[in-house]
């Protein structure tokens, strides 16, 4: 932990620690609920389902929390309580246990990258309590989070036009923590695989008068290898979260710091083209180099009011913004150039700055007309990100996959902007408007919800080091909505919806003969149904979609470029969670994907797979209290992928995997405190395995799965 940190903690440590005896003291005339609400509204966070592992309903955009079995959509929100159990150290670890997600890698870094129906959803998208772009890029420590909340399809409605363009597939949002009604303090400590050491703290308090103030402080430090070879990974975080519930407001506040630092990480690997697929490494290998290292350090913050204007109207508003610095010095994607594993590698330097500020305002009200009860929603919101880039590049260098050479340090020889001063080359602005009217007929079996939302994309490009202006786009489109929920009895609803996603047209690039032409905003038409059953204590979920998504082409006669291809995502979800059984609980769900190209260039690849996405995913995931022994329960997970496209041609493919995972708890209460230990085994068998093709846009770069991996966990609560 730096030293600045550790004041930081000491004092918080001491001051919150003090602060329940003396509100307990204090003479209250009556007591008002505090519910846990990360976003400031008045009904708090949806209730947990049964069993804990997941909640009963999340954010689904502007048109605010909802009851999962109110919503139109399919979702799944997770809890802190299952993001504890499976000792996950990131969103990534979180999402292992989705079946409608795969975790992959961005092009050339170690950026997680998640994969939702079939589309990638980059980490710069991920929203925290709404507002995106505000967290870390490549990686989010869990510790930061209350909730994870996954939601399945386009949603440009709903949340507006993402920084990446990537809410074709989905959405996650990451819910901060709040402080409860109960004091907390809670300290653990870890050891993983490559002897990895983790210390955390987790304190809340609530104070003043009828308790309206809450704050909440968590830090963590992770420090050493990891189960690759020779990989070393260290994070820092100090998070501090605020609240205050006021008479007809309510206000929240975050401020956060992440230190994230990996030295000689294995990279991603190229296969040449004409070359099988080579079989995978062992997974403990490290075809990385010495001199490999990635650098993130962010500041980033959020402030979010709500206000009763009148009997069933409220008023919101959001703000955030991030400061982030990254610095890398990467051994980059290993080309595969022969059979034999015999490849090539590089040094890429590169050093970015992002500056993002975002915000949201916005209306609800409640009315009835007539028989006809409506929720109308209205908002408005805004995007700024100045991305400020440098790089610098050395020559190739032969080594291999099986056997690869230790290279001294190359020399840079190519050079965009200087490392030590950053230029802007990337602007983006978002700009949007919504109105929604969600309707209930027949005492609100069903639920019909219309709107639209007009949506401003522009972005501006900027030449390395000449810093000249080479790219200026700024366009517009509506994106509708219609969506319809019945609720056939208590226990079971149906749903349809129309939806589209948003993201920035293409421009005519040099070799087309109407270069500089700019193309409208794509949009992503998504078309599905399904169905929720709630049966207290087991739920599921199953949802039958088509999502088409435009795909910018040069005709090989013409050359002339235009918006005239397509990818079509189409598939089935069903999952399954709850306690069926006291003391037993499921998790889990199968998807099946057919993600086609149509309409390519020339033809050459229509009807073919399109990169990286399976065509079946499954996860089962138990956790079973032991009988006869109180406090221990022991969980176990199975995955599934099966092979996916390498290649456009689909002449190179992945093959499938499985992997099974093991963990065990045990809880016990002693001198009035609370311990809890955690053991868990990711990998048991120790399988190599390529766990995914690609992630950026029509690459299919491989990454190979971890090997077995053991974590340890202690924790305390008093």
């Amino acid at each position: 932990m730096p030293p600045v940190l550790k004041p930081l903690t000491l004092c918080v440590l001491s001051s919150l620690y003090a602060l329940p005896s003396q509100a307990q003291t204090e003479a209250e005339p009556q007591t008002v609920v505090i519910s846990a609400s990360a976003d400031a509204s008045a009904a708090g966070l949806s209730k947990a389902f049964a069993g804990g592992q997941v909640a009963k309903g999340g954010r689904v955009g502007l048109l605010g929390n909802m009851d999962s079995m109110d919503t139109p959509f399919n979702s799944t929100n997770y809890t802190q309580r299952f993001i504890e159990d499976q000792q996950a150290r990131s969103v990534a670890d979180v999402l292992q246990s989705d079946p409608s997600v795969r975790v992959a890698r961005g092009f050339g870094n170690y950026q997680e990258l998640y994969v939702i129906r079939g589309f990638p959803v980059p980490s710069d998208d991920l929203a925290y309590n709404g507002l995106n772009g505000v967290l870390p890029r490549q990686y989010i420590a869990a510790e930061l989070l209350e909730r994870v909340e996954v939601f399945r399809g386009a949603n440009t409605f709903l949340n507006g036009a993402s920084p990446s363009g990537g809410g074709i597939g989905g959405a996650i949002n990451l819910l901060p923590k709040r402080a409860p009604v109960q004091p907390l303090t809670e300290i653990s400590a870890g050891l993983q695989s490559g002897r990895q050491t983790h210390l955390a703290t987790d304190i809340a308090r609530r104070f003043g008068d009828e308790n309206r103030v809450g704050v909440r402080f968590n830090a963590v430090q992770r420090k050493g290898g990891t189960a690759v070879d020779d990989e070393h990974r260290e994070l820092q975080l100090a998070a501090l979260g605020a609240d205050y519930r006021g008479r007809g407001f309510r206000l929240s506040a975050d401020l956060g710091w992440q230190d994230s630092r990996m030295r000689n990480a294995r990279p991603a690997v190229n296969v040449a083209a004409g070359l099988a697929v080579p079989a995978a490494p062992d997974g403990g290998a490290n075809f990385g180099q010495p001199w490999d290292y990635s650098s993130e350090r962010d500041v980033f913050g959020t402030l979010r009011g709500e206000w009763d204007v009148a009997r069933d109207v409220v008023a919101w508003a959001s703000f955030g913004g991030r400061r982030g610095h990254e610095l890398n010095r990467l051994a980059s994607t290993l080309n595969l150039t022969a059979a034999t594993g015999a490849g090539n590698i590089r040094r890429f330097d590169n050093a970015r700055e992002d500056h993002v500020q975002t915000g949201e305002l916005g209306l609800r009200a409640a009315l009835r007309t007539g028989a006809v009860s409506h929720k109308l929603a209205l908002t408005t919101t805004g995007f700024e990100l100045d991305s400020r880039n440098a790089y610098a590049t050395s020559a190739y260098q032969a080594t291999s996959l099986y056997n690869p050479a230790a290279l001294a340090l190359p020399q840079l020889t190519t050079f965009g902007n200087a490392l030590s001063d950053p230029r802007t080359t990337n602007k983006v602005k978002l700009v949007s408007g919504a109105l929604a009217d969600s309707m209930g007929f027949l005492d609100d079996r069903v639920l019909l919800t219309v709107g639209v939302r007009h949506q401003r994309i522009g972005q501006q490009g900027y030449a390395y080091n000449t810093g000249k202006q080479n790219a200026d786009y700024s366009e517009s489109a509506n994106t509708p909505i219609a969506a319809l929920v019945y609720k056939a009895s208590k226990r079971l609803s149906l749903y349809a919806n129309y939806i589209e996603s948003l993201q920035q047209g293409a421009v005519a690039g040099s070799t087309a003969v109407n270069v500089g032409q700019i193309f409208a905003p794509y949009k992503s038409r998504q078309k599905e149904v399904g169905a929720k059953y709630d049966g207290g204590r087991f739920g599921a979920n199953a949802a039958l979609f088509t999502t088409t998504q435009p795909q910018g082409v040069l005709d090989p006669a013409s050359k002339v470029f235009g918006i005239d291809g397509e990818q079509r995502n189409r598939g089935a979800e069903l999952s399954a969670f709850g306690e069926p059984l006291r003391g037993l609980r499921v998790l889990g769900g199968v998807t099946w994907l057919d993600a086609s190209q149509r309409r390519t260039a020339g033809g050459l690849t229509d009807g073919k797979d399109v990169i990286g996405v399976p065509k079946s995913q499954v996860n089962l995931g138990v956790d079973w209290d032991v009988p006869g022994v109180p406090g221990l329960s022991l969980s176990a997970r199975a995955l599934h992928t099966a092979s996916q496209a390498v290649n456009a041609a689909n002449t190179q493919n992945l093959p499938s995997w499985n992997r099974l995972d093991a963990g065990a708890r045990f809880e016990m209460d002693l001198d009035g405190r609370t311990y809890t230990l955690r053991a868990r085994v990711d990998n048991l068998t120790d399988k190599s395995y390529w766990a995914s093709a690609g992630g950026a846009q029509g690459s299919g770069y491989l990454v190979l799965g971890a090997p077995r991996s053991l974590s340890l966990t202690a924790s305390t609560e008093f």
